[in-house]
């Protein structure tokens, strides 16, 4: 009887451990972003030279930003990139598929040969779960980095 007792309680605490350790790797959302935004949005485009194919940028307009808070990074349709700032008003994240970047490498049947080869740049995968209409943007305030959801992204028509 005490063996059985001896397990239950051993299989509750490990539960309950995995419980606590599940909770401090999800980041936690906040409610409200330091700046006003304007309605964030997306375009694909299409690159005009030959060989490369095409991706889409991720726009969020700044309406005011009394806190100088800069945005690090973008989540959006499963895949992470670094957010640039275009203008005083524009955060832009681009994203750009495997294929457009152009890489020599040498192909030979002697490994030793490839070993120069540059290794692949990809964009990172998003641990957050979303819908194609929301994104997730990271800042730093402080010394930490916290997290934001913004819902209704707008998809535009690609830009001529």
């Amino acid at each position: 009887m005490k063996s059985l007792k001896y397990r239950l309680n051993s299989f509750l605490f490990l539960l309950i451990a995995l419980g606590f350790l599940q909770c401090a790797s999800t980041q936690k959302l906040e409610d409200t972003l330091p700046l006003e935004i304007g309605d964030v949005y997306y375009q694909h485009w299409i690159s005009g030279v030959k060989g490369e194919a095409a991706g889409y940028n991720v726009y969020i307009p700044i309406k005011s930003n009394p806190n100088n808070i800069v945005l690090d990074s973008l989540y959006f349709k499963g895949k992470q990139v670094a957010l640039e700032l275009k203008n005083a008003s524009v955060f832009v994240g681009h994203f750009k598929p495997e294929t457009n970047q152009k890489h020599d490498i040498i192909m030979s049947s002697d490994p030793l040969a490839e070993y120069g080869n540059p290794v692949p740049e990809t964009t990172k995968k998003s641990p957050f779960e979303l819908k194609d209409t929301e994104c997730i943007v990271s800042y730093q305030k402080g010394n930490k980095t916290l997290y934001h959801k913004i819902s209704n992204i707008i998809k535009k028509a690609p830009a001529k």
